[in-house]
């Protein structure tokens, strides 16, 4: 019988004792990983193999964590990245998302939660919109091209991530309706409606910076206070 092939991972923390936990959790889980220490070394590594997904420290000898994203994002390197990172406040998450990472945690976490987050992420790494139908959309000043995920703002150019198409499509497709909390975090990332993060809260920020005119005042894209998010494509 052959041997089913393991999915690789790099991970890359400098924090040997954290580094060793988690390599021996995610390798139980079947997983194969290569750990390297340093910004550099990611970076080197991605040139010599591909990867399922990256679990990336933000805070690293050298490059940062956020360099290393924001560098394979601008080389529209779409793999998937988890950043990992002893800060947690609210603006370290909104920006080591708005750099271009699918998912956050902050440390400590819980080991079955990260689990939970390399598993989804990797669950939805392939997933692809339907656009049999359609190859652009627009809305106000924004084209996004559903094939390519290339959005052309009023920013300039913005290479989406796989996440964030995603949920482009599921506003795009539920227009005028108010998609709750628990919705989104079903259908975009596969967590229990009951799940405590602010993953989608810095998504929807993320959004609005690139779609928006004024993002501290949304058009296209709104809070529902106690219901949800709602997109509207021609505003009043």
């Amino acid at each position: 019988m052959m041997k089913q092939k393991k999915t690789p991972i790099l991970l890359v923390e400098d924090e040997p004792h954290i580094a060793q936990g988690l390599i021996f959790n995610l390798e139980e889980e079947g997983y194969q990983i290569t750990h390297v220490e340093s910004g550099e070394q990611a970076l080197e590594q991605l040139t010599k193999k591909d990867y399922a997904l990256i679990i990336l420290d933000l805070t690293l000898p050298g490059i940062s964590g956020l360099v290393v994203c924001e560098r394979l994002r601008e080389e529209e390197n779409q793999i998937p990245i988890l950043m990992l990172t002893a800060r947690g406040t609210e603006q370290d998450r909104i920006t080591g998302l708005s750099t271009g990472a699918d998912d956050y945690l902050a440390k400590p976490f819980n080991l079955k939660e990260f689990l939970l987050r390399v598993a989804g992420l990797l669950r939805r790494a392939n997933w692809q919109p339907d656009n049999s139908k359609k190859e652009l959309y627009s809305f106000g000043d924004n084209q996004i091209n559903l094939e390519t995920h290339q959005a052309v703002t009023a920013h300039g150019t913005i290479q989406l991530t796989g996440l964030e198409m995603k949920m482009l499509l599921l506003f795009f497709e539920q227009e005028g309706k108010i998609l709750s909390r628990g919705e989104l975090l079903k259908q975009v990332w596969g967590m229990s409606p009951e799940t405590e993060t602010r993953t989608l809260d810095n998504f929807i920020v993320r959004l609005r910076k690139y779609f928006e005119t004024e993002p501290t005042k949304p058009r296209y894209f709104r809070t529902v206070r106690g219901r949800g998010y709602s997109f509207i494509q021609e505003p009043e």
